[in-house]
Formats: C-alpha cells, structure tokens, sequence
C-alpha cells in the first residue's frame, strides 16, 4: 500500500499546528544539563553542619535540573525518527544509518575509555572486565548508548504504530506507560500494599520516543510551560531531599530517576518550551510531511549550532575532561573539597563543555578521526 493511503484524519501527526523542531537548541540544552549532572556528582559531605546541608540541597537542585538532559535527548530522538514519512524506510537503510551514527563512534570511545579505565585509573586488566565491559559498557555513561541501541532495535515497530493508530490510541498508550512507569513505582514507595508488576508491560525508556513524536502537536501557553516546568525540577529536588532525610539508603535518588513523575513533568515542559516559538508557517501541514528542522545559520547562533553537531562525542568525552579536572591531572584540581559545589558545580560545566567541544573540534581536522569520533 502507497503510505499515504495508509492514513486518515485521525492518525496522530494529522494535526493543524504541528510544531517544526528546534533541535540545535534542544541538543544543547541537553548536552549541557548533562554534563552538570555529572559534574555535580561530586559532593561530598565532610561534615554534618547547618552550610553542609544547604551546600547538599543546592546540590540537589543542580541535580534534578542536570537530570532533564537525557530525557530531552529521548524525546527529541523520538520527535525525529518516529514520523509518518519513514514509515516505510527499509529496515537495511534504517540501521546503516543507525551504525554510520552510533556504531563507529561506540567502537572508538569504548576503546578509549577501556584504556582509560586501565592506564589512567589503574584497573586491573582481566578477561572478565574486558568482557562485562563490551556487555555492559566500559565506564558508567555508556549506558545510555545501550539504551539507545534497544530503542533503535524497536524504532521500525514504533514508527508503524505511530503512523497508523489514531491520536485518542496513542494517548492511551501513553497513559498506560505512565501509569506503569511512574504512578505505580510511586504507590510502591508510599504505600505498604503491591500490585503485580505484570499489569503494566509497556513501562521502558520507549515511552519516551512515542512521547516525543506526540508532543510536536502540542502547544500550551509559555507562561503555562515555564510554572510546570518549575514546579517538576521543584518537587523532584524536594522529593529527593525528603527521602534522604527519612528513609534515605538505595531509594534516596527515586524523584531523580529518568522515569520518575517529577521528572517527565519537568522534562515535557522544557522540551515544549524550547520549541516554543518555532510554530509551523503553513498551518495546513500535511500528515505526511517531516516535521522541519529549524536551521541555524545566524551568526549568533553558530554556537548553538557546533556543539548541537558534536553532542555525541560530547557525551562520550567530557568525562575524561571532568574527571581530569576533578583529580588535578591537568595540574589544577576543581571538586567539592577545592571549590564549593555552588559556584564550583556551574563552573565546572561550563569549563569541561568548551574544554571538550575544543579538543574535539581539533581532532576532527584530522581526516582518519572525524567519522571515528562522531
């Protein structure tokens, strides 16, 4: 069947004010609030005092705030691939593209930081890191390529399910992944009583893919995104605060995790509110149209744009850079017990993004590394 006889009106992407998609700005916001997320896991707590606690809760704060970068990627990667004119892309071009994005890069930096692991943090060298190392990934942020590999894997199953079922369907599949995801999560922790797990199967990272497609046809009031948005990073940062200071243990960081309520709040309002005032010219947009990247070729912008262009390598270098800085390998050392974490944490965010953004623009002038490096 030709794809555009496979929609009628009431398919999701068939909407009037479907929103273009401002994805130099969202990548580096994201890209940004990632590295402030790591940058302030270096807290430490030297001694229990009225400063300490407050050094702790502003911590906190920079925490759920760093927090909102990987679902920014999420959504935005989802926005991008799960739309209705690829419904029908081959699945042998869909995942060449897939390897020529990720699949290199993944290869050249999981062997850098299993050198890195190694030479520089002195880890022992046996089989069975190397092995859990290719299986889970060679230091802690390579998670989140794993993640993405899954989410690629059920990408051409999205894309049909997206294209074809109504808005009012996809709505309730949403509430469904909410529901599991996070309601249920919440009840669990609150309450003594349980409900089997098996109620809810569609409860993963994929929510956020279908999310990120469905919001391109969302629009609410600035002044609307900006309150929810506040009050997401707000109770995620209380949230987190009133668990440690209660039951604390392994369930301290439960509002800071990527699937918490607070979170996907925070995170759907910023991803909004970032695309904001970047509104469909034609309203009479075809459903089968790509939703339009924003381009940015304004000079002001051009920044945007270069760290938007680089924010793999980004994610999988600052790393290197944070915590060379951290443990004074650059002959300067700046962490919790150097600088306090409130000037300390934004400082170091804003050093190790064009420290890392530099050095890769460097090595990408040479030719062999500039597909390497991704």
């Amino acid at each position: 069947m030709h794809l555009k006889l496979a929609f009628n009106k009431g398919t999701l992407l068939k909407q009037e004010r479907l929103l273009h998609i401002n994805v130099d700005v969202i990548r580096t916001v994201a890209i940004t609030a990632v590295i402030l997320l790591h940058a302030a896991n270096d807290l430490t707590i030297r001694q229990l005092n009225v400063w300490e606690i407050f050094r702790w809760c502003t911590v906190d704060v920079y925490q759920s705030v760093g927090r909102l970068g990987v679902p920014l990627f999420l959504l935005l990667s989802g926005a991008l691939l799960l739309v209705p004119n690829k419904v029908d892309e081959p699945l042998k071009v869909f995942f060449k593209k897939r390897w020529e994005r990720i699949g290199l890069p993944f290869i050249f930096w999981g062997a850098a930081f299993f050198a890195w692991d190694f030479l520089v943090e002195q880890q022992p060298v046996t089989l069975n890191t190397i092995i859990q190392g290719i299986l889970t990934g060679p230091y802690y942020h390579f998670w989140y390529l794993y993640l993405l590999i899954g989410l690629y894997l059920l990408t051409p199953i999205l894309r049909v399910v997206v294209a074809r079922a109504s808005s009012r369907l996809i709505k309730y599949l949403l509430i469904i992944w909410f529901v599991g995801a996070t309601v249920l999560p919440v009840a669990n922790l609150l309450t003594t009583y349980r409900l089997d797990n098996n109620v809810f199967e569609f409860t993963g990272y994929a929510g956020y893919f279908i999310l990120g497609a469905y919001l391109l046809t969302i629009r609410l009031r600035r002044s609307t995104l900006w309150i929810f948005m506040t009050l997401g990073i707000a109770l995620t940062a209380i949230g987190t605060y009133a668990i440690a200071a209660t039951i604390g243990g392994a369930t301290m960081f439960f509002f800071q995790e990527y699937l918490s309520p607070t979170l996907i709040l925070a995170a759907v309002m910023l991803f909004l509110l970032l695309n904001k005032n970047v509104v469909a010219s034609n309203p009479k947009i075809e459903s089968t149209k790509e939703p339009r990247r924003v381009e940015t070729k304004n000079i002001g912008r051009k920044l945007l744009h270069l760290i938007s262009q680089n924010t793999l390598p980004l994610f999988l270098f600052h790393v290197m850079i944070l915590e060379s800085l951290q443990k004074g390998y650059f002959g300067i050392t700046i962490n919790g017990n150097t600088i306090n974490s409130i000037i300390g944490v934004p400082l170091m965010t804003v050093i190790v993004l064009f420290v890392s953004l530099g050095i890769i623009i460097a090595l990408k002038k040479v030719p062999i590394l500039r597909r390497l490096i991704g």
